[in-house]
């Protein structure tokens, strides 16, 4: 046979192969060949996700409940800890690759904070925003309502006669205390600083899903949580919301997805097949007619161990607060809209200038670089650009939270972390 034509027929025998694969992989996420990614294969492939009992772990669980990470080359598993140190530990140790984790929990990992070993986390998404709440006890019903400086009196009494009212929050330097550390101290009530010094109350540390126990036995006199907890604890009749945290900064960043940055550093195809199935999670979770399917998936006792009702209605907005007010409120906890998922280093920056004003930090930390360390917007970018995802980008205006403070990331955050009337700044 002629040489040419031996090579023409080869050269058609090999387009018309590709073109067939090229249809019958064409229903196949992009990058596709065989089995596995071939531009886009994950350096790991089993991965253990660690999260919290809490209705923000959702599109971890969705992720894994609906195959998403296996449709993204991941084969995953999902573990319940026991509290926030033990997820961070097991993060560290390497018992888990990734986590549900609140944000400032890898900001503290990667100062070496809170008398934990320094460890460098990033933050390649955010999971939510809005949901959390305050709850106090039936003893203040009718008598404080969303406003913390109604609770400065109670408070001020109590200290005067040596047994200060107790407050707990999930984890020192995480979303929890720092929403009840702002709400105390726009009230007048000094929360105390890391350590406890200065303070008008006694702060302490309890997991969420103890949080509902542990008021009922009376040992504490209000918390700071996610939900299901704050809904949980009015259907217990032990307690009511005083303000959901959204009322105290619109659109707040809280959960986020971490990786060590080591893990990170060596499986970066990994980490983008996991931020590409959380996407498509978090789409789902946003839309309202899934939100009954979802309280029903995170409900059962292996994730929160809680019934679906407890955790659906402030997932749909509907906030009875238990003291008598009720309302639909539009800023209800999403996982996808409005920019959700971004790593806004604005969102670190602020969180070191409540790490500064309440002496978690004895000098002036690096804003800039901690932030640009933790805050990982580039592999955030490079995986939705790789699906085909428009995101909103960086976002540096500055937020106003309820007490009419203005925080701008563009200004001297020294300055902002000294302005409040109640500190406990290290100089």
């Amino acid at each position: 046979m002629n040489p040419s034509a031996t090579h023409t027929r080869r050269s058609l025998l090999r387009s018309g192969a590709t073109a067939g694969l090229g249809a019958l992989f064409s229903g196949l996420p992009q990058g596709w060949v065989g089995s596995a990614y071939a531009s886009a294969a994950p350096e790991t492939t089993d991965l253990k996700f660690g999260m919290i009992a809490l209705t923000d772990c959702s599109s971890i669980v969705v992720a894994h409940e609906k195959g998403l990470f296996k449709k993204y080359g991941i084969n995953s598993t999902v573990s319940k800890g026991a509290s926030w140190a033990a997820i961070r530990d097991s993060l560290t140790n390497g018992d888990i690759q990734a986590t549900h984790m609140l944000l400032g929990m890898p900001i503290a990992s990667t100062m070496g904070l809170g008398g934990a070993p320094k460890k460098p986390m990033i933050v390649p998404w955010i999971v939510n925003r809005n949901g959390q709440a305050i709850t106090l006890s039936n003893t203040f019903k009718g008598k404080v309502a969303d406003d913390p400086k109604a609770l400065k009196p109670f408070v001020d009494e109590a200290k005067a006669k040596g047994n200060p009212l107790t407050f707990a929050m999930t984890f020192p330097p995480g979303t929890h205390a720092m929403w009840l550390r702002y709400y105390l101290a726009a009230g007048g009530i000094n929360p105390g600083d890391a350590a406890g010094a200065g303070a008008d109350i006694s702060l302490i540390t309890v997991p969420p899903p103890q949080m509902v126990a542990n008021m009922k036995v009376g040992k504490m006199d209000g918390f700071c949580v996610g939900e299901p907890w704050n809904a949980k604890t009015i259907a217990d009749e032990i307690g009511y919301t005083s303000i959901a945290t959204q009322g105290i900064w619109k659109d707040h960043p809280e959960k986020v997805c971490a990786f060590t940055e080591e893990f990170a550093a060596k499986n970066p195809k990994t980490v983008k097949a996991v931020l590409k199935a959380l996407h498509e999670a978090s789409v789902w979770l946003d839309k309202m007619e899934n939100r009954e399917e979802q309280a029903k998936i995170v409900s059962a006792a292996t994730y929160i161990n809680c019934p679906p009702e407890a955790i659906l209605g402030r997932l749909q907005g509907k906030y009875n607060m238990g003291d008598g007010r009720k309302y639909k409120d539009p800023n209800y906890m999403i996982f996808s809209d409005r920019n959700c998922n971004y790593p806004q280093a604005k969102y670190a920056k602020w969180w070191l200038t409540q790490l500064r004003r309440w002496g978690f930090v004895d000098t002036a930390p690096d804003y800039e670089g901690v932030a640009k360390q933790v805050m990982r917007s580039d592999i955030y970018e490079e995986a939705m650009k790789e699906i085909g995802y428009t995101h909103g980008g960086a976002d540096d205006k500055p937020e106003t939270l309820f007490d009419g403070v203005t925080f701008d990331p563009k200004a001297d955050l020294e300055a902002y972390a000294a302005s409040f009337a109640v500190k406990t700044l290290k100089a």
